[in-house]
């Protein structure tokens, strides 16, 4: 809770001095649309940052990943559900391919990882904070006609006032984490690349193609992570890698080219 509550307030503070004009010029339709402007901050900031870090004290990275990459499947699901969206064959082919790549590479191509797998609350924790995600993304379209540095004021000001008790209940029971070179970096980390650019920019890709189409591309990121580790981490670039690579480039191909015929 500490970590959740640290990655949205250092956002606040850097909006909250670079943006003030163009909050206050959003301010009128923000109050007028509270509930949407609260409903994105439950479940895009406190609920989703928050669950993210709980889930992943009591299950693996490994499945972690895999829960993680039925995000596009799931917000296809409550695109239906909430909003009748009707879902292309194309659609549903692309997302099945890369979710296939992700597989490849996130268990190096070995069923026999797969079949190991086990699963705890943590995963079922991960599970719902996937479902939560994906309610966000498909819920983004009824957000006023605001700039993306006031949506993102509201989120960390829902998250940041939502977590702060728990983490102050944390650092009173005993669990704090030093305040070493390292965790000072991995806190700034947090904060600046997934709580305000990589929000940023996902917010913005949805208002422009939509969570449908935007949904595919999450399964980037364990391709990413196989690049970085070779880059910086010095690990080997390996076979499976690069078929995952063809098989997540191409489904992402597949499920955002635009509908065509019946659907």
């Amino acid at each position: 809770m500490t970590i959740s509550t640290i990655r949205w307030l250092l956002p606040l503070i850097i909006l909250y001095a670079v943006a003030r004009p163009t909050i206050r010029r959003d301010w009128p339709l923000m109050r007028q649309h509270w509930a949407i402007m609260l409903w994105l901050g439950l479940t895009g900031g406190l609920l989703f940052s928050a669950l993210q870090y709980v889930g992943l004290q009591y299950t693996t990275a490994l499945n972690t990943s895999i829960l993680n990459s039925l995000v596009p499947v799931l917000i296809i699901a409550a695109g239906a559900l909430i909003f009748r969206d009707r879902v292309h064959l194309g659609h549903v082919l692309g997302i099945s391919v890369s979710l296939g790549g992700v597989l490849v590479i996130i268990t190096r191509a070995e069923l026999a990882v797969l079949l190991q797998l086990s699963f705890n609350y943590g995963d079922i924790i991960i599970f719902v904070n996937m479902a939560i995600f994906a309610v966000y993304a498909v819920c983004l379209r009824l957000q006023p006609s605001i700039h993306w540095s006031s949506l993102l004021v509201v989120l960390a000001v829902v998250s940041s006032v939502g977590t702060l008790p728990f983490a102050v209940l944390e650092a009173t029971s005993g669990q704090t984490f030093d305040l070493t070179p390292s965790t000072v970096a991995a806190a700034l980390y947090v904060s600046i690349f997934p709580g305000l650019l990589a929000f940023a920019a996902w917010n913005r890709g949805v208002e422009l193609i939509g969570a449908g189409r935007a949904g595919p591309f999450l399964h980037l990121v364990p391709l990413f992570t196989a690049v970085l580790g070779t880059l910086f981490l010095g690990e080997r670039l390996m076979l499976f890698h690069v078929a995952g690579l063809v098989l997540i480039l191409g489904g992402v191909w597949l499920a955002t080219r635009p509908a065509s015929g019946p659907r």
